[in-house]
């Protein structure tokens, strides 16, 4: 069984990632490893700060190191909030004050041009300097009002025609299976098994 230490202190995306990943892979959160640095996401792309993130932790812990770094990507906003997601109506605004700003940004914007997909990017870095990546993606539209009330972020926003529902809307079961980070994480299962 592999053991990767996972770049976040976000607890919903490690709770994701053992979902999809555990039975092969002992993940521990980067909180088990004290006096990890802050990495600052000074990428200008979702690859970019993975690999910033991928490559501080491993170099801390001294383990494989797994990151990621996901956003939603808003087709009438010209792809944003996009590496910006987390932050978007600012550094402390949260979910509610981010999803508030996207449905401000986008009220002119009529329901048949809403698209947008979700992006993650995962990196995988070894303490020797390797380094892999892989990028899953989810798309779908954005509403005009949230709906449910599971997952974070921008879920109950996003309407996944897949599913039927938006992500808040659907059981993490169901939407483990399908979003972007679980297509993320597929291509980092069958990474680790080839090797």
């Amino acid at each position: 069984m592999f053991q990767l230490v996972l770049a976040t202190n976000n607890i919903h995306k490690v709770k994701e990632v053992e979902s999809i990943i555990g039975d092969i892979a002992v993940i521990k959160p980067l909180s088990a490893f004290p006096g990890a640095p802050a990495v600052e996401e000074t990428g200008s792309t979702f690859a970019e700060n993975a690999v910033l993130k991928a490559k501080a932790a491993a170099a801390h812990t001294g383990w494989p190191a797994l990151a990621d770094d996901s956003g939603l990507e808003v087709t009438a906003l010209g792809g944003k909030p996009g590496v910006f997601s987390a932050r978007f109506a600012g550094p402390s605004a949260g979910d509610e004050g981010n999803n508030a700003k996207l449905l401000e940004e986008m009220r002119r914007v009529p329901p048949g041009q809403r698209e947008a997909r979700f992006v993650c990017c995962m990196a995988l870095a070894w303490p020797d300097g390797k380094v892999w990546t892989t990028t899953g993606t989810h798309s779908g539209w954005i509403l005009m009002e949230p709906r449910g009330k599971n997952g974070f972020g921008y879920d109950p926003l996003f309407y996944s025609p897949e599913l039927g529902m938006t992500f808040a809307e659907a059981p993490p079961e169901m939407k483990n299976r399908v979003s972007h980070r679980a297509r993320a994480l597929a291509g980092v299962r069958n990474h680790l098994l080839s090797l």
